[in-house]
């Protein structure tokens, strides 16, 4: 039965009418992943030496072990992000005569198959014969290898069940942020040294076959989490997300309040919850929130002047505009299967791009009031942020959203975010100028003829003159959409 379901995938693949447009993405990704891990190796080779440059004088195995949870941590990240679902392969299995047993374990031990399932074994493989072996034995080297080795594995099957039953939830959301801070930002703001915790579990397993027992049961109890939830749930009602009537269909009353362009907001906030790639997005900038942790509570940032580093400033603009910068890019692209709809009606366009504005807008909003904890670090991030979101919202939008209207491109909104450029042009790569330089441009000169406080005043001053002339700036990038509709409508119909 296995071989069947094999053959029948084979066929689907064959038949497909971009086969050999599939066969061409396989062949360019494959060599990219062989690429990436033949670095992993080489990391993995060179890892005892790597750790004894930069933990002169310290035990190379020991001080693995109190970073490994760390290398989880990441996994973890990646994984949730990087880590595909069976249930696209499902819709495909579940009308034909075979038991939903057999289709649920060959998708989960198909998606097995995957790079991300291999990297700790080339990282930790070379580390542990030549270092764990050298002083406990290949049989203890064997026992710590396989310990790791596991808990990668489990990770992929906890990823699978984690995944499907909260990836869309606010319960989602908030577990990942709570595994960074706990993980990463605990150890950094020095509340308590997660690495050092849980070390001695690492050591224990490169002496005793026990610590491999429990990660193997831990790997197993994955598996059989990923399968009963699968099997209870193999329904495409279940599957396609109850959570998506739950949002999709919920209207924002404050958006209500701004006519056809709120209503049209309202629409584009629900298209961002339906799809993965805009979902992403939406999800990343909130991430991206913790940006400022990495530079405003590093000393080699601050100056004994009482002023503060340059780079606060691209922080600033990063963290209350990122939402900004990722989605309005792909400006109109996020509308390209049903731009028509707009153009045939009476003021359609002008209000899908002020619909977009308004939510570009209340997003970047959003992110700066998030943004306001950082406040305990110091008066003048608040001041950073507001200076840098005012300049976000009166001038760095239209700036973005006039160079997302240079040939904008279509794209698949079901696909996911990484890996994924769809939508994306020569616009994209060239927008990340005027993202750097404006603010520069406004900020430095004042700062270095006055002080840094001058120039965020100058941001800010810049920002409100912006926002006051918000509806004639605004105006420029819609009557641009207007002139070039139909351009813009056959391009996203022939490329469809």
């Amino acid at each position: 039965m296995i071989f069947e379901l094999i053959r029948l995938q084979f066929l689907k693949s064959v038949r497909s009418t971009s086969f050999a447009k599939s066969v061409l993405v396989a062949v360019f990704l494959g060599f990219l992943a062989l690429l990436l891990l033949s670095y992993v190796l080489m990391a993995g080779l060179f890892l005892g030496r790597i750790v004894s440059e930069l933990a002169e004088g310290q035990d190379p195995i020991e001080v693995v072990n109190s970073s490994l949870i760390f290398f989880f941590l990441v996994e973890f990240m990646y994984r949730y992000f990087l880590q595909t679902l069976p249930v696209i392969e499902l819709e495909s299995l579940l009308h034909l005569p075979i038991g939903k047993r057999k289709i649920i374990h060959m998708l989960l031990v198909r998606s097995f198959i995957s790079p991300l399932n291999i990297i700790a074994v080339l990282l930790f493989t070379p580390f542990g014969f030549l270092e764990v072996g050298a002083q406990f034995g290949t049989a203890n080297a064997l026992f710590w290898i396989g310990n790791i080795v596991l808990i990668s594995w489990a990770l992929h099957w906890f990823m699978l069940w984690f995944k499907q039953r909260y990836e869309d939830s606010l319960i989602g959301v908030l577990i990942v942020f709570a595994v960074l801070l706990l993980g990463g930002g605990s150890t950094y703001l020095g509340w308590f040294n997660l690495g050092e915790l849980v070390q001695p579990y690492f050591a224990w397993a490169q002496a005793s076959v026990i610590p491999l027992l429990i990660t193997a049961g831990a790997c197993i109890l994955g598996y059989y989490l990923a399968y009963t939830y699968y099997l209870k749930n193999a329904y495409l009602e279940d599957l396609s997300k109850e959570e998506e009537a739950k949002f999709v269909n919920k209207n924002f009353g404050f958006f209500s309040r701004f006519g056809l362009a709120g209503e049209m907001a309202d629409l584009e906030w629900k298209l961002i919850i339906r799809h993965k790639k805009s979902r992403t997005y939406l999800m990343l900038s909130a991430f991206f929130l913790l940006y400022g942790m990495i530079f405003y509570n590093n000393p080699q940032y601050h100056s004994e002047d009482g002023g503060f580093s340059f780079i606060f400033i691209f922080v600033g603009v990063f963290i209350t505009g990122i939402f900004m910068i990722q989605y309005g890019q792909l400006f109109l692209s996020w509308n390209s299967g049903n731009f028509d709809f707009f153009i045939n009606r009476k003021d359609g366009i002008a209000a899908l791009i002020k619909g977009k504005y308004l939510l570009l807008l209340s997003v970047s909003c959003l992110c700066f009031l998030l943004s306001i904890p950082y406040v305990f670090f110091g008066w003048k991030f608040l001041l950073i942020h507001l200076a840098t979101w005012l300049f976000n919202a009166g001038i760095l939008i239209h700036l973005i959203i006039y160079m997302a209207l240079w040939k904008p491109k279509p794209m698949d909104l079901n696909k996911g975010a990484m890996f994924n450029y769809e939508g994306v042009g020569a616009a994209q790569f060239l927008m990340i100028i005027p993202m750097m330089v404006a603010p520069y441009v406004v900020y430095l000169p004042f700062s270095l003829l006055i002080n840094d406080y001058a120039g965020l005043a100058a941001l800010a001053t810049l920002g409100l003159l912006g926002l006051l002339g918000f509806n004639k700036l605004s105006q420029i990038n819609i009557n641009r959409v207007m002139k070039n509709r139909y351009e813009i409508s056959s391009s996203f119909r022939q490329e469809l």
